[in-house]
């Protein structure tokens, strides 16, 4: 009798994981970068019934990789399931998402829009369209949801960011950033070129949906706050939270789950 308890639930946990999400690991061939792009997806247990999906690019921050997120949020497969969504979580490389114009090795914008995106839509049950994607990320990759949307409103309809590095000019020393763009005492008008605050102008022109937050307690709350203040002066639309925290996990853990709500409803509306 034990034995065939034993035999029923193994089988019944088998047909439980197979009907669920599934995380695979791939690398994204490119010549943009040194090597190829390490990057986890998610996709919804739905996809076996031939399904096709919204699509949200999480990106992860400075000294983190493909699979921090996975970490940090440890339901991000729930959601996927839960909302219907293919996640992508590619491993930022510390790159601040640019294309860096003193490092030919280092041309992740280019790698992102030129190898990473086609390899998704091109191997996984996406909806390739511009109103069914999203893009956000944590800290560095805050910024980088924020510089990516903007720069290519063709490709996400959405973006977001939370605990973005939203302008960089305060931390000219920080975070690699110099290796990225050169020294900010010699390279100023590159810096502000390349700072997503700078962006303003664009995010009004190209009617996103926005969605971004900070931590009062975070080192970027007062960056934040300065470009939710220029949105509005803009009359931009978004939506901003300010609410308690700092720069850590638990914060960015709990934000996502806003954020992913947030795209939810614009896949909803883009269907009607």
């Amino acid at each position: 009798m034990i034995k065939k308890f034993i035999s029923a639930l193994l089988l019944a946990t088998a047909v439980f994981s197979a009907s669920a999400y599934t995380t695979e690991t791939v690398q994204v061939p490119t010549t943009r970068l040194e090597s190829p792009l390490d990057v986890t997806v998610i996709v919804p247990d739905a996809a076996a019934d031939g399904k096709r999906f919204p699509t949200v690019y999480i990106l992860n921050g400075f000294s983190g990789n493909h699979t921090s997120w996975m970490i940090t949020q440890p339901r991000l497969g729930e959601l996927a399931d839960q909302y219907g969504m293919v996640m992508v979580m590619p491993d930022g490389r510390d790159s601040w998402y640019w294309d860096s114009p003193i490092d030919p090795k280092m041309q992740m914008e280019s790698c992102f829009v030129g190898d990473l995106m086609p390899y998704i839509d091109n191997n996984y049950p996406t909806l390739p369209e511009a109103k069914y994607r999203a893009i956000t990320g944590l800290s560095m990759g805050g910024h980088g949801g924020l510089w990516l949307g903007t720069r290519h409103p063709d490709l996400f309809g959405s973006m977001g960011s939370t605990s973005g590095g939203v302008n960089i000019i305060p931390f000219p020393k920080n975070w690699k950033m110099a290796q990225r763009l050169g020294a900010y005492e010699d390279n100023k008008d590159r810096w502000a070129q390349y700072t997503v605050v700078s962006l303003v102008p664009q995010m009004k022109a190209n009617g996103q949906n926005i969605i971004f937050d900070c931590g009062v307690d975070d080192f970027f709350a007062d960056v934040n706050n300065d470009l939710h203040r220029r949105l509005v002066e803009a009359q931009v639309p978004h939506d901003y939270i300010s609410r308690p925290g700092a720069h850590t996990h638990e914060y960015w853990a709990n934000s996502i789950l806003y954020q992913l709500l947030f795209f939810n409803q614009a896949f909803q509306n883009a269907k009607q």
